[in-house]
């Protein structure tokens, strides 16, 4: 049987398996361009203190709930659990920590008997080339606000919250990337989280 005979029938098996079964054979390679779909969506690309990266999968990217926001995604939880996390890009921020990070502490009730810095962790996240993170993580009853610097806007007491600050400081600007939510849904997350922060460049 001659090759081209013999590609044509392939191909022919492949599209007839995937109108059949709603998905794309193992076998991909076969014909690249046949079985890209085009309902996949891409990556949004995050800008963040003057680096970026792509977003990772599962990251729904949501308008910004305000103008001090330049990126905001949901993070969705497990059906049936405590509920979605949040990824949120600042931009433009105070690199200063010393003067952030005790603001940021303040926001969560400190459980009696303990000090703030027993809930809170401060460090730095090693392997980034060209910027330097540092991480502030606080697990507990968080007293959110969506816009502090608003009067009129009214703070949510959450229990059973995990919050990770990061302060990317790049070449020429910094940022602030939050990621906050459900201690159990953080939790399921923050490993992405953490590569997408090692992943900007």
């Amino acid at each position: 049987m001659r090759p081209s005979v013999v590609l044509f029938f392939v191909l022919g098996l492949g599209l007839a398996h995937g109108l059949v079964t709603g998905r794309a054979p193992s076998c991909v390679r076969c014909s690249p361009v046949l079985f890209v779909s085009a309902d996949e969506p891409k990556a949004v690309v995050v800008k963040v203190a003057g680096l970026s990266a792509p977003a990772p999968a599962g990251w729904v990217s949501e308008k910004p709930a305000n103008r001090l926001r330049s990126h905001q995604f949901k993070l969705p939880g497990e059906k049936g659990g405590p509920g979605d996390a949040e990824v949120v890009v600042f931009p433009e921020s105070d690199p200063k920590t010393e003067k952030v990070f005790p603001r940021w502490k303040g926001q969560f009730v400190v459980p009696e008997g303990k000090a703030i810095d027993d809930i809170a962790k401060v460090s730095k996240l090693d392997g980034v080339k060209g910027a330097t993170i540092t991480l502030l993580d606080v697990a507990g009853t968080w007293r959110y606000n969506p816009a502090p610097f608003d009067p009129k806007s009214r703070t949510e007491v959450r229990d059973d919250q995990r919050v990770v600050w990061a302060v990317v400081a790049g070449p020429d600007e910094v940022a602030h990337v939050r990621l906050s939510g459900p201690k159990a849904t953080v939790d399921t997350h923050y490993p992405a989280f953490e590569r997408f922060l090692k992943s900007l460049k």
